[in-house]
């Protein structure tokens, strides 16, 4: 468990947060540009320096100032990844690996074949930078913060700076990470696809305040959240398990709530993947039509409604028969007309669904 409680005040900006994050997996942190979320990772990291700060990792106490207690980074045993790789130019990859490991007191280079092979670079252990893209230069950037032997792994936008070639190239790797790791791993990010994909657990910042905090699909799920997240960017993300490939070219897919045809997908039966049903894709009926070109369907129950910041729209929260919940964006004239209330019985037709991994 991570308990982080931070106050900071700056002329134009505070930052106020009290949070308790879980020990393991991928906590994002998300909201706008602005919003806080780098100001909180650098006050974790010490960077920053908190006045009334706590924040204790795994039991361990890192600040506390009602005890006078504040390591310095140096001596917090985390690693860090920003944006820029920050490569030295002058050493191969290798070295660059071997110097980070020293640097933390690693000298035996334990977990050294664990890192490059999770992350796939020991065919560059001899190049140097310059000979990097930037996706393996943040590859190689990663390995070099697990070799510190870190309790908590801190990433800031590690993507940013990629194209969307790049992005796509390092987000299998990212993955591997929150499924093999064993330690925390605080993500910081304004992409919603990207969260989406990557995180276990979401915290949702806005104007240096968590607006929300808990499990990534039921946070998102949420249909009371500020209007800023809430309006375009709203959609819920499904753990789905790949039952079966059709003869007709489509693939199915089953969760708990039902079941979703997608374009082929070239996985095994068996194989999971995570999916994301924007709000905006989901259209309401109040029984089932066999004469739609709409494959997926679902029945489900409506639990709210809420208005958006689009004016003419609502957002409805939908619970599908296991519990699982969905969002439909409509318009205010749809749901007068069909008299969609908390409560009414409907069908939910899925117009597009990503695969998101």
């Amino acid at each position: 468990m991570i308990e982080a409680s931070f106050q900071l005040a700056y002329p134009d900006f505070s930052l106020d947060v009290d949070l308790r994050l879980p020990g393991k997996g991928v906590t994002a942190l998300f909201g706008h540009s602005g919003c806080g979320k780098t100001t909180l990772l650098r006050c974790v990291a010490g960077l920053n320096h908190a006045p009334t700060g706590r924040l204790t990792v795994a039991g361990e106490i890192w600040q506390d100032e009602a005890q006078g207690i504040f390591l310095p980074t140096h001596k917090r045993p985390l690693g860090l990844v920003f944006q820029e790789a920050s490569l030295f130019p002058h050493l191969s990859v290798r070295k660059n690996l071997e110097y980070g490991m020293k640097r933390s007191g690693n000298q035996a280079g334990e977990g050294f074949d664990a890192s490059i092979a999770l992350l796939g670079i020991r065919p560059l252990l001899e190049r140097a930078p310059e000979r990097l893209s930037g996706g393996e230069r943040q590859r190689v950037a990663v390995a070099r913060a697990l070799l510190t032997r870190p309790r908590l792994l801190l990433m800031d936008e590690p993507l940013a700076a990629l194209d969307l070639k790049r992005k796509l190239e390092i987000l299998p790797y990212l993955e591997k990470l929150r499924e093999e790791l064993d330690i925390p791993v605080l993500y910081v990010s304004h992409a919603p696809d990207e969260v989406a994909r990557l995180a276990d657990h979401l915290v949702l910042l806005e104007n240096g305040r968590a607006v929300a905090s808990g499990p990534l699909m039921a946070t998102l799920a949420r249909a009371d959240l500020p209007s800023t997240f809430a309006d375009d960017d709203a959609g819920v993300v499904l753990e789905t398990t790949v039952a079966a490939h059709e003869t007709d070219g489509l693939t199915r897919l089953e969760f708990p709530g039902g079941q979703l045809y997608v374009s082929y997908r070239d996985k095994r039966p068996g194989s999971r993947l995570r999916c994301r049903i924007h709000a905006s894709d989901v259209s309401l009926a109040l029984a089932a039509h066999g004469d739609s070109s709409i494959l997926n369907t679902l029945p489900a129950t409506v639990r709210t409604v809420v208005p958006t910041q689009t004016p003419g729209h609502v957002l409805a929260q939908l619970a599908l028969r296991d519990g699982t919940l969905l969002l439909a964006r409509i318009t205010e004239r749809s749901r007068v007309s069909l008299g969609i209330a908390p409560g009414l019985s409907v069908v939910a037709q899925v117009k597009s669904v990503a695969i998101l991994a």
